[in-house]
Formats: structure tokens, sequence, C-alpha cells
């Protein structure tokens, strides 16, 4: 690998009109010498392809779901490096490189860039109090920057999966010994104003995956939860100096957990079914 190969950035979008060029525009204000953007759109009703085709160095439209979308980029992609990036991410303008450089510097083939919610609104504040607590948990961040080698020969995403494809990743380099380095740096999550609907509802969509995420992985599943639980633990006088938002952040934690339980069930019907018709 070379010390600053080029970065292939690639962005899954579908319908993201509201957060797709602030996006985009940061990737292209990148200080890296080297890199690409790469859209990859899923047949977008809104303005969304238009404004990601005015910016992005290539345009491609591919589906069903996100990870079809992250696989179809990575084919089309030049670089050395990939860089995926959701469609509602910020990058400062240091991220890839700060990113490529820790790659090296640590010798690693990926690397994860901890994020920071930001938005409006109460339940906002709870998810942006909740990321504060992972920042300093490196293994509950999944990786962002990957050698492109890597991802082609054994890392690209699960198209079984829509939702925790990105921590099927990272908990497959966990299991075959491959280390996740940690970037100092943090990138914006623009959530929008989140409301319980909204969270009840990607929840329980993500929870439709987990029985086959948890057919691969199910010890780490179990991992997930205590590292989760040991990082709550570990900040709770930062949770304490907000009382409101902390239990804010523990009714939401609980109504997702709820939402990934009955989105279970009904993901271990359908693949029960799937298998029955083989």
């Amino acid at each position: 690998m070379s010390i600053n190969g080029r970065v292939s950035v690639i962005v899954p979008t579908r319908n993201n009109e509201r957060t797709i060029e602030a996006c985009l525009q940061s990737v292209l204000a990148q200080d890296y010498p080297d890199f690409e953007l790469l859209v990859v759109d899923n047949s977008s009703s809104d303005g969304t392809a238009e404004i990601a085709q005015k910016l992005a160095h290539k345009f491609f439209t591919a589906g069903p779901e996100r990870s079809a979308q992250r696989n179809r980029g990575i084919l089309e992609s030049a670089g050395e490096w990939i860089l995926w990036l959701d469609s509602d991410m910020i990058l400062p303008p240091n991220s890839v490189s700060l990113a490529v450089q820790t790659a090296n510097e640590q010798g690693v083939i990926g690397v994860a860039l901890p994020e920071r919610t930001i938005g409006s609104g109460f339940w906002t504040a709870c998810r942006a109090l909740e990321r504060e607590c992972y920042l300093n948990a490196p293994w509950l961040h999944n990786p962002r920057l990957l050698n492109r080698d890597f991802m082609l020969s054994d890392g690209a995403f699960d198209e079984a999966m829509s939702g925790p494809e990105d921590t099927d990743l990272r908990f497959s380099m966990r299991e075959a010994g491959l280390p996740i380095a940690l970037a100092d740096i943090v990138i914006d999550h623009d959530e929008g104003h989140l409301t319980l609907k909204e969270i009840m509802e990607k929840r329980y969509y993500y929870g439709l995956s987990i029985p086959v995420l948890q057919q691969e992985h199910d010890a780490a599943i179990s991992t997930q939860r205590s590292e989760v639980l040991k990082a709550y633990t570990q900040n709770w006088k930062h949770l304490a100096r907000r009382p409101v938002h902390a239990a804010g952040m523990v009714f939401m934690r609980v109504l997702e957990a709820a939402g990934y339980l009955i989105g279970a069930r009904a993901g271990a019907k359908r693949l029960s079914q799937v298998e029955q018709g083989q």
C-alpha cells in the first residue's frame, strides 16, 4: 500500500435532498490531494439525484438497498482506499487526510471516524448525548476507511442485510483479528429533528436483519451489549450533568430495544420462510 494512495469516497443515498449537498460539499472541501467522490442513488423521488449529479465525480443508480449501493460503489471505484459516508454526514476538511495518516501510522486496513449528532429537538439532543458516550469506545465504532483490495476479496457488504451491514463488517474484521484504528477526529451526523416514531420505525427496519446478523456473529452481539453498557457506566458523570436528557436517552434506548426485538421476530419469520423454500 502506498502512503498517500487515492481515496474513493462512496456516498449511498435515497431521498436525502435536505442533507446531500452539505455532505458532498464537505467531501469536495477535503485537503487530501487525491480523492474521487462517487454517489450511488437508489431511485430518489426528490431532488437528491440532481444535486448529486452536479457535485459527484461519478454518479450511479443501484439498489434495492444500501448494501448493494455500497458494493456498486466499490466496484466502480478507482482508489486504493474506500471511505464510505452516509449522505447526512459532514466531514471536517482534514478527515480523509487524518484517516489515511492513521491507517499508515498504525498499519491497519480499517479506520473508524467517530460521530457526533447534530440537529434540533429533544430526542435529537438525547441521541447526541448517547453518541458522546461512545467517542472513546473503540470497540463500538464501525470502520469507514477501508483498503479496497480487502473489500473486494473479503469485505463486501452483505446484501442480505439492510442497516446492520456495517456492524457485520466490523464484527467480521474483529473476529478475523483485523484491528480497526480510531482516527483523532469527529464527524457530524445531521439527524435533523428526530421523533420517537421515526426512531422506532428505523429500529424495526434494522431489526429485520438481526436474525441474519445473529447467525453469523452471535458472540459478537453479546460483546456489543456489554461494550455499550460499559460506555454508559464510564460516562456516568457526564450523563449525571444532564439528567433530563439522560433520562430521555434511557427511555429512547428502551424503545429502540423494543423496535429491534419486534423487527427481529418478523425477520426471523421471514428468514425461516426463505430457508424452507430452498
